[in-house]
Parts: structure tokens; sequence; C-alpha cells
């Protein structure tokens, strides 16, 4: 019966240490352009998709867009760094997202994920 409740207690320990709502903050390091695009359609594909996804996009210089999310009480800003033939996208900074140490909300690296996604189908419609 020990063993039983042992095994319920370690469970639900690292159901709980598992579940941790911080997570170490998601960078997208040179995610390949695998189509043969200008640097003006890989841009395009990126504001688009951010925008799409409630992001303030906007070309702080030539190759690098600064994007800005606000939900809520959260911020987040990222930089995405470009040209034809790859992207990356960068945290800057964030607000009410409880990032300490390189670690942050995970709703942060949804919200990553997802405009990732978006950017590599729009380039996928783009190349078509």
């Amino acid at each position: 019966m020990k063993l039983i409740k042992g095994l319920i207690i370690a469970a639900m320990i690292t159901g709980v240490v598992g579940c941790s709502r911080v997570h170490p903050v998601l960078n997208v390091e040179n995610a390949p352009v695998s189509y043969n695009l200008q640097s003006q359609q890989v841009r395009s594909a990126i504001l688009e998709s951010g925008t799409a996804r409630g992001w303030i996009m906007n070309e702080t210089k030539p190759g690098t867009i600064r994007g800005e999310i606000n939900v809520r009480t959260h911020k987040a800003v990222i930089d995405v760094e470009y040209n034809n033939k790859a992207y990356s996208i960068h945290y800057v900074s964030s607000e009410n997202l409880k990032y300490e140490d390189g670690n942050i909300h995970r709703n942060y690296n949804k919200w990553i994920t997802n405009l990732d996604q978006d950017i590599k189908k729009k380039l996928a419609t783009l190349a078509q």
C-alpha cells in the first residue's frame, strides 16, 4: 500500500513540475528559406504572418523587422532578421511574462512557434 501511495505522489510531483509555466526562451536560429525567393518576398512573408497573428511589425533597418505583441497585460518584443536564404527570431524584451535568466512564460514560446510556422507556410505559398 505504501508503494502505491509513493508512486501516486511521485506521479503528481512529476506532473506539476512538468507543467511549469516558465520555460527557456525560444529563439529561431537561421531557419532556412528553402525556396528561390528574393529578400523582399521573405520580408513580405514575415510582415504578413506577424500582422495576421496580432504582432505590430515594423522594419527597423534593412534585413531586420521589430515585432511587438500585447496580450492583456503581457507584452513581448522580438527582432526578426532575414535575407533570401534564412531568417531568425530573437527575443528582445517583455513585460509580465516572468522573464528571468533566459526563462520566460510558456505562452511566449507558443507565440514564437505559431509565428515561425506561419512564416514557413507563407514562404511556401509565395514559392508556388
